[in-house]
């Protein structure tokens, strides 16, 4: 009964460190442009789509490590933009929507602008704005915790 009483007190132990860091906070495009008028960071959107078996990776691992949640809670805003979106989407006086190309088949206008990376859009991309508002990086492929570790700290 004493080891029992041992072995979950560390199984509780292990799960509350585990859960320390929290979450990702995961932001909008109309909440970044109010809070960027009194604490411009930098932006970080992650474009991706439901069937991408890379994206879901990098949501599954890369934004589950806890040194990239806490660096992008701490110094970034952070969006996830599903590219076939259908919703419009209002961002720096501009209204972006989804624009079909085939039969059920379409990109979001914002995620073409934001992921397109020589002339070509591929899934995940993720893109790194300053407080102004322009591309300072941009990468269409999946990115591991350590080297999205190394990204920011060359972008902050």
């Amino acid at each position: 009964m004493k080891k029992l009483c041992h072995l979950l007190l560390l199984f509780i132990a292990v799960f509350t460190y585990q859960n320390t860091v929290g979450q990702l906070k995961i932001s909008t495009f109309s909440s970044v442009e109010k809070e960027m008028k009194t604490n411009p960071k930098p932006l970080i959107v992650f474009i991706h789509t439901d069937w991408c078996i890379y994206c879901k990776n990098m949501e599954n691992t890369t934004f589950k490590n806890e040194d990239i949640i806490r660096n992008f809670n701490k110094n970034f805003y952070f969006i996830s933009l599903n590219a076939e979106n259908r919703e419009s989407i209002h961002f720096l006086n501009h209204t972006f929507r989804f624009q079909p190309n085939g039969n059920k088949t379409g990109i979001h206008q914002l995620a073409k602008e934001l992921g397109t990376v020589g002339n070509q859009i591929s899934y995940p991309t993720l893109t790194i704005l300053n407080p102004k508002y322009e591309i300072i990086f941009q990468q269409n492929s999946f990115i591991n915790s350590k080297e999205l570790l190394k990204i920011l700290f060359k972008n902050t």
